[in-house]
């Protein structure tokens, strides 16, 4: 492939795949605009594809889940919770924004209008900024806690979809229509990998950064410094959303696979452990204070709670949700959870810390 970084394949391939590969390596994918929610031709892989995985069609809410329900906007998805700032940030539509909450009281304080719909938002730090990648305006944005101000913008690639930042500061970005990762140094993009078909979750731990492709179903670990691939691994059935959590694993919901996958990135990487869950899981947040990972089975309206002691996740909580719980944050300083309920307009708050 013309892409410099090839990642190194942890699979065996039959021959007849091989040549396949070849005929459609010929050129690197074109990063041009193209349709929301569509790719381009994939460079690497033989047609057709599975489509990417999407969150469950969550069933109508039955009795009323625990904590506090707050109205915050329409379709609320991808929410942070920003610690030290005392802010919870979730995107909103009509109009495409952000909705401020107050961590302790789940108040909306404030509202960040933006120039396009998001549908993924990380921390740069634990106190912010917020990574804002923008699907329908093709950027990344920075908006600063806990006031809220947009502070930058960098057009990136069609659809940019998720965003992490690496200890040292660069920011990768998947740039899901637009076949490529783009990575982000000092406000300006210094290098595009595209070395991917669909690029969706993105995670950084240490000098490695993870990324989910939501079409091959895989998990490609780079280098954070150079944007070299270092190895690319089978990640299920339908891959969506990926974490990292202390002890330096990456964890990926296999939504269509219904289970969670965890990977070794460091070194050699590999895949360490995997549990099922139903339910299509998709929204994932990681608390490091408590060890304890919390992922969203979206079609049954239900938050489970993990201890990550060990490589095999062990389940500890089930709670029921509002509906459509496409999104998950949790704030380390108290336990406190925050899932959006994406159909009805609102987040539920639970307060922690939870077993």
């Amino acid at each position: 492939m013309a892409t410099v970084g090839r990642t190194t394949r942890a699979t065996l391939i039959a021959p007849v795949a091989l040549v396949l590969l070849a005929v459609g390596c010929a050129a690197p994918p074109a990063d041009t605009p193209a349709a929301p929610g569509r790719a381009g031709t994939p460079v690497r892989f033989a047609e057709p594809l599975p489509p990417p995985a999407e969150p469950g069609v969550a069933p109508p809410v039955v009795g009323t889940p625990p904590g506090r329900v707050v109205a915050v906007g329409a379709t609320p998805e991808g929410i942070v919770a920003g610690g030290p700032t005392r802010r919870v940030t979730v995107g909103v539509r009509q109009p495409d924004g952000l909705a401020l909450l107050d961590a302790d009281t789940a108040a909306v304080v404030g509202r960040v209008p933006l120039p396009g719909v998001l549908r993924h938002l990380q921390l740069a730090a634990p106190g912010g900024p917020v990574l804002v990648p923008s699907e329908s305006a093709n950027g990344l944005l920075r908006v600063a806690l806990p006031e809220g101000r947009v502070t930058s913008q960098v057009m990136t690639g069609a659809m940019a979809h998720d965003a992490t930042e690496t200890a040292a500061g660069t920011v990768f970005v998947a740039n899901e229509a637009g076949g490529s990762v783009s990575v982000v140094r000092d406000e300006q993009v210094v290098r595009r990998l595209t070395d991917v078909t669909q690029p969706a979750g993105l995670a950084p731990m240490g000098d490695r950064v993870g990324l989910i492709d939501v079409r091959e179903n895989t998990l490609t670990v780079y280098d954070a410094a150079t944007g070299d691939g270092v190895r690319e691994l089978p990640a299920g059935d339908g891959p969506t959303h990926l974490v990292a959590d202390r002890h330096g694993r990456m964890i990926a919901t296999d939504t269509r696979g219904g289970r969670l996958i965890v990977f070794d990135p460091a070194g050699a990487p590999a895949e360490v452990g995997r549990v099922d869950l139903t339910g299509e899981p998709y929204g994932i947040a990681y608390d490091p204070v408590r060890d304890r990972l919390w992922v969203t089975a979206t079609g049954a309206n239900l938050l489970v709670g993990y201890d990550m002691t060990d490589p095999t996740p062990r389940e500890v909580a089930r709670i029921p949700t509002v509906r459509q719980p496409n999104t998950v944050a949790v704030d380390p300083d108290t336990g406190r959870l925050f899932v959006t309920g994406t159909a009805d307009g609102v987040v539920q708050v639970v307060d922690g810390p939870i077993p």
